[in-house]
């Protein structure tokens, strides 16, 4: 599901117009970027947690040249999704 699907799915299930859906969708995500942004975690409760993650600098080495690299720290996003969610996407597993 790209975001228009989403933002169609919203709609037909909140029965708000498609501007209003993709701007509640918008609200959210730029809210959940927000707070990643001040390393501030977004929990969902049954979706999931969003967090931000420091990766330390490393090297790396370019595989076709086998030359060493150097990869600056970062800070990234991460998903862990909660029990409701995993028992959701495994409830096909099952069977």
């Amino acid at each position: 599901m790209n975001k228009s699907a989403l933002v169609r799915y919203v709609a037909d299930e909140t029965g708000l117009n498609r501007s209003a859906a993709e701007a509640a969708v918008n609200a959210m995500l730029s809210g959940i970027a927000d707070s990643l942004a001040r390393e501030e975690p977004v929990s969902l409760l049954g979706f999931g947690t969003f967090a931000a993650r420091q990766r330390p600098a490393r090297t790396a080495r370019n595989p076709r040249t086998g030359e060493t690299i150097p990869v600056a720290a970062s800070t990234t996003a991460v998903f862990k999704p909660g029990k409701s969610l995993r028992h959701a996407m495994n409830a096909g597993a099952a069977s």
